[in-house]
């Protein structure tokens, strides 16, 4: 029976999660980087993240497919289809899965602090190369030309992107995970 309960509050976790990311990138995206409208910022990784801090990186990476594929179908079709399916997950999913299991193994402020730093890295490197594919295919441009926006637009906006997010983050995920904790343990005493 304890087992069910915590699959089933996992669940309903994750969809109320998977829910709040797709609602905050249909209310708040807007370019940050003059020289490449095209990269907007919305804080829909911000419910993923905390899902992959409340239960693990395999459960991060799960919300950030469904939220991905989700979002491309609906929110954002118009901007990037397929491809943009596509680099939300590389992008995301770099991130859950690096700081994920970074923070699985100190799960401390100051752990949380390094896995979110060491995630937003990897995140924006893995974002250099894919944008180098995929960018000239969803633009229309030659590679030379993406290559030349690395710098000044792709860098900064990965960086800002995953920055902010993983403040935020660092923020809420304490009284979130103590809201979603000490809520199910209320339901487990009761039952």
């Amino acid at each position: 029976m304890k087992k069910q309960t915590i699959a089933t509050r996992t669940l309903t976790t994750l969809g109320m999660l998977a829910a709040l990311a797709l609602v905050l990138v249909s209310l708040i995206h807007f370019p940050i980087v003059p020289a490449a409208p095209f990269l907007e910022y919305d804080p829909a990784d911000i419910p993923i993240f905390v899902g992959t801090f409340l239960f693990g990186p395999a459960a991060g990476f799960a919300l950030t497919v469904i939220v991905s594929v989700i979002q491309g179908l609906t929110v954002s079709a118009a901007s990037g289809g397929i491809i943009g399916i596509f680099m939300h997950i590389f992008a995301t999913g770099t991130y859950v899965l690096i700081a994920g299991i970074l923070y699985n193994k100190n799960r401390t402020r100051k752990g949380a602090f390094a896995a979110m730093a060491a995630g937003s890295l990897a995140m924006t490197a893995v974002m250099c190369l894919w944008n180098l594919i995929f960018t000239p295919l969803f633009l229309g441009q030659n590679m030379g030309d993406v290559a030349a926006m690395l710098i000044p637009a792709i860098i900064p906006f990965n960086l800002l992107k995953a920055g902010i997010n993983s403040f935020v983050t660092y923020v809420v995920y304490k009284p979130i995970g103590k809201l979603v904790f000490h809520n199910s343990e209320k339901a487990e005493k009761s039952a």
